[in-house]
């Protein structure tokens, strides 16, 4: 039986999806980043839609998403892009944000990837190769890697600055 996909995992889940991401650099031949670096903060929000539209329904259906960013400082390009498209992106559907210079969670134990909570019960890591590009996803749900993610989570959420309250250290 094939893992589920992010959307089913999504679509099952009724409390909360969590997300701890930790890298500086993601898919740099994104589109969305591309219009970014290209000066079209517009046309990079809107390459978001479809991402805008899936968390905007999970959180009207009472499901709360909730994202930690550790990031370096000063940001990479690709961070900034994030931070500079967060707004209109993540927090018009409703996820709340917060960020965390890396310094912050030294003491932290983390996973090794980042990772999709669902429901503090089912994890999704997220993959990539070391130049950013997506390599694809593990699921699992073992107690003890859920354990680990939870408490990274929220150690990392603590220490985390809300994103209006973040200024981009570029």
């Amino acid at each position: 039986m094939p893992e589920p996909s992010f959307a089913d995992l999504l679509a099952a889940s009724t409390r909360t999806v969590l997300k701890l991401e930790f890298r500086d650099q993601y898919m740099t031949d994104d589109p969305a980043y591309l219009a970014w670096r290209a000066g079209n903060v517009d046309q990079a929000v809107s390459e978001y839609a479809g991402w805008t539209e899936t968390a905007s329904s999970a959180t009207a259906r009472g499901i709360e998403i909730k994202r930690v960013r550790i990031v370096s400082e000063p940001m990479s390009d690709y961070i900034a892009f994030e931070h500079a498209v967060t707004s209109d992106v993540n927090i018009a559907a409703g996820e709340v944000i917060r960020w965390v210079p890396r310094h912050r969670v030294s003491a932290v134990a983390l996973p090794g990837n980042d990772v999709w909570i669902f429901d503090e019960a089912t994890l999704q890591f997220c993959l990539f190769a070391g130049d950013g590009r997506f390599v694809g996803n593990e699921v699992r749900s073992d107690a003890e890697a859920v354990k680990l993610c939870l408490s990274a989570f929220e150690a990392a959420w603590e220490l985390g600055i809300d994103h209006e309250h973040y200024s981009a250290n570029l």
